[in-house]
């Protein structure tokens, strides 16, 4: 049930994911629009999109490479400790759901246990405030999950616009024509990538081109790079139903 928060460690969501392609894209772009002319402006195309002055030129090698972008921004050391930070931070809301839903299953325990034993008045009551309860631990569920995914994805986006130019460099300095993001459904036939290999990926270099840059220390020895991962989906809570009335057996 808690999972639904998915504050599970460093987890990426699907939104998040959403993001990722929206700001590689959109960053992208404007650094290939970027006209190497002096005096000529870069094409809007998103905010805080890296300026002319920092665009490389076109890349226009033959070479074909992968990376997977979501896991560059997490494995890299700003994205390891921004991750990290966030995930402790929502950590008493989990425990303060995970709470609530131990109470939600107590009573639904008790419900079960003395449905036989209860008149209809204090079964109804019961099953009411069950029902109450389930409803307020939702919706406060559903806002903590869209509140992580807002900050999760605001993260993605501060280290995705700083990570598009170093890519874009590193694909013109290397004689790449062509670079596929396998973060993405690459599954054949959802998308264009039916197979890769590691021969290809540029995902490391980019990495330690990023940490470079970036400044940002290597988290502690004892801190492992999270993988993103896709989160399994949990079903809703069934909201409690009054028990079917069962006959004693005649004597």
């Amino acid at each position: 049930m808690i999972s639904r928060l998915m504050i599970s460690r460093l987890t990426i969501s699907k939104f998040a994911r959403v993001t990722v392609a929206v700001a590689f894209g959109l960053s992208l772009f404007a650094l290939a629009q970027a006209d190497p002319a002096a005096g000529t402006p870069v094409a809007a195309a998103a905010p805080n999109a890296p300026s002319a002055a920092a665009a490389a030129p076109k890349a226009t090698g033959t070479k074909v490479g992968t990376i997977n972008i979501e896991q560059a921004i997490f494995a890299s050391n700003e994205g390891r400790r921004d991750f990290e930070a966030l995930s402790k931070k929502f950590e008493p809301k989990q425990n303060e759901l995970k709470g609530s839903a131990d109470e939600i299953d107590s009573l639904k325990k008790q419900l079960n246990a003395q449905q036989d034993k209860l008149n209809e008045e204090s079964r109804d009551k019961l099953v009411k405030q069950i029902e109450a309860k389930q409803k307020s631990f939702d919706r406060l569920t559903q806002d903590a999950q869209e509140d992580f995914n807002n900050q999760q994805g605001e993260i993605v986006n501060r280290i995705m616009v700083k990570l598009a130019p170093i890519i874009q460099k590193y694909v013109v300095d290397n004689g790449y024509g062509l670079l596929l993001d396998t973060s993405q459904a690459t599954s054949f036939p959802r998308g264009p990538v039916i197979l890769s290999g590691p021969a290809l990926d540029i995902t490391q270099p980019i990495v330690e081109a990023y940490n470079v840059q970036s400044g940002v220390p290597a988290p502690a020895a004892s801190s492992v790079a999270p993988k993103p991962v896709r989160p399994a989906t949990t079903p809703a809570a069934k909201p409690a139903t009054k028990p079917a009335t069962t006959t004693p057996p005649k004597q």
